[in-house]
């Protein structure tokens, strides 16, 4: 059984940063895509930022020069630097990784920015 665990929620001032982990454990041969993504009340999941085994990555618009994703496969872990956070990117991170061709997410973790 593969589980994956974030950490690094919390609450920040508008422009300040947070960090968010998400390690996988269990019996994992490969690790093929990993990202995050956010949820906010009323609103789909949406893609925040996406890196591929060989470090390709993909960014939303809204988030584009401000947040950086990152991986350490020997930890079999993703991260998401977050700088310059606004009001607007409160929302709960999910984090999604295809683990042995098959797709887990982590449990979510809450950010909050205020004005």
């Amino acid at each position: 059984q593969v589980q994956l665990v974030e950490s690094g929620g919390g609450l920040v001032q508008a422009g300040g940063s947070l960090r968010l982990s998400c390690a996988a454990s269990g019996s994992i041969r490969s690790i093929n895509f990993m990202g995050w993504y956010r949820q906010a009340p009323g609103n789909q999941r949406e893609l925040v930022a996406r890196i591929t085994r060989d470090g390709s990555t993909n960014y939303a618009d809204s988030v584009k020069g401000r947040f950086t994703i990152s991986r350490d496969n020997a930890k079999n872990t993703v991260y998401l630097q977050m700088n310059s956070l606004k009001p607007e990117d409160t929302s709960v991170y999910y984090c999604r990784m295809v683990v042995n061709e098959y797709l887990y997410w982590g449990q979510g973790t809450q950010v909050t920015v205020s004005s």
